[in-house]
């Protein structure tokens, strides 16, 4: 395209984006004592022109730099059939080394000079949506079904703990496993209606799946508390030791245990060295169950379920263990969800966290383990820095994932091989 078609093609877009705008961002109300006054704000309008006007010739021209370098590349491979993704080296290499590197990174930092209480508390949310984007991973990069409802088996974890602990008295690490089990059996519960399906279709039955979830909490009040949710979730403590600086009669608290002053962070960093350890048990568990039968099945029905059919491998009890597993690893996310807000309602549970959680796994790279800690970070930290302009908050979110699948449509970090690679009698 030459520079007088994109330059029209821009002021097009700028035009609709006026029109478009003039309702939303050139009136707004005001209170005047009286009746609501109406101001206007016309340079709002011509700003948001402009940035779609200039955010069109770099899309366009981002666009024609990503098509003469596919056409490269897809040249190169024609001389060279042989030669390696460039990308997918990238991303082996990030899952073999910059994941460590974050792992590390993630020890260290309570005790970093910068952080602070907030940081902690964030870098939390950061790892839950990590934990989350991992079990998806097993799921959606792994097998390759399509889930868009995730977010149900979270919910089922979080209600599995706050019942069990009002109701039966049990503490966190009692309920863990059990809430991991329940939402196995709901991921068990999801998997058989959707046996036969595939593509959109089985996206749609899931969507759905997840909003019976969601209907059921906000309806079933005598259980679930309906809209207004369960309060005084009971919070984890270090072995009996709980974080107080009034603990009950009996006990020790967790400042007295160690002989230092109580401080209300201590509770905080708690929290965030359990979530990370259930990601990283997260973590370890995928890589491992990989490189097992079922994984391999998991990879082989991604690829060709007529082919795996071929094999000699079961497509239902293959779909039902990746739903399963990917499920109870959300449960096991919820249950820490719950007794880290203390509160949990059905407004936690809505589509939007499914499909952040979906987004996080496709634009890490589906089967990079890295990928995925690179977009939780991004995807959580994007919306909290954009924050301070509250009006534009979600039009910068849209654009960054906009930009993001331009510029690397595979995901961050794409890496997605098989894990046996079979080589001729006597190959080196």
């Amino acid at each position: 395209m030459n520079a007088v078609a994109r330059v029209k093609d821009a002021a097009l877009a700028a035009l609709v984006a006026a029109v478009l705008a003039l309702p939303l961002l050139g009136f707004a109300t005001i209170d005047t004592g009286g009746p609501l006054g109406i101001s206007t704000r016309f340079d709002y309008v011509a700003y948001a022109a402009l940035a779609v006007f200039v955010g069109r010739l770099v899309f366009m021209a981002l666009v024609d730099l990503w098509r003469e370098r596919q056409m490269d590349s897809a040249r190169e491979a024609a001389h060279d059939p042989g030669k390696p993704d460039r990308m997918a080296q990238i991303g082996k290499l990030a899952d073999r080394w910059l994941l460590p590197l974050m792992i590390g990174f993630a020890i260290v930092l309570p005790f970093l000079p910068f952080a602070d209480r907030t940081v902690v508390d964030l870098a939390t949310v950061v790892l839950i949506y990590v934990m989350l984007g991992w079990g998806l991973n097993i799921v959606v990069g792994l097998a390759g079904l399509l889930d868009l409802g995730y977010v149900a088996f979270y919910a089922v974890g979080a209600y599995s703990y706050a019942l069990l602990q009002m109701h039966f008295g049990f503490g966190f690490w009692e309920a863990l496993p059990l809430a991991g089990l329940f939402a196995a059996f709901f991921g068990v519960l999801l998997g058989f209606p959707v046996l036969r399906l595939r593509g959109d279709y089985l996206a749609i039955v899931t969507l759905g799946f997840g909003e019976i979830v969601r209907i059921i909490l906000l309806n079933w009040q005598k259980v679930t508390g309906g809209p207004a949710g369960i309060s005084g979730i009971q919070r984890p403590s270090f072995f009996g030791f709980p974080f107080s600086a009034d603990p009950p009669a009996g006990k020790t608290a967790f400042h007295d245990l160690l002989g230092i002053e109580y401080s209300s962070i201590h509770r905080i960093i708690f929290l965030y060295y359990l979530i990370l350890l259930l990601a990283l048990i997260t973590s370890l568990f995928t890589a491992r169950i990989r490189r097992l039968p079922v994984g391999r099945a998991w990879e082989a029905l991604r690829e060709d379920e007529i082919a795996c059919k071929a094999l000699g491998i079961n497509p239902t009890n293959t779909k039902l263990t990746a739903f399963a597993i990917g499920a109870m690893f959300g449960g096991f996310a919820g249950c820490f969800f719950a007794t880290r807000q203390g509160f949990i309602s059905p407004e936690s549970f809505t589509f939007i966290e499914s499909a952040v959680i979906l987004a996080i796994v496709v634009l890490g790279g589906m089967g990079s383990q890295a990928g995925i800690v690179l977009a939780a970070t991004l995807l959580t930290l994007l919306p909290e820095i954009a924050r301070e302009f509250a009006l534009f908050r979600m039009l910068a979110f849209g654009m960054a994932m906009v930009l993001i699948m331009v510029w690397r449509p595979q995901g961050l970090l794409a890496h997605r091989e098989p894990t046996i690679k079979l080589k001729p009698k006597g190959a080196s």
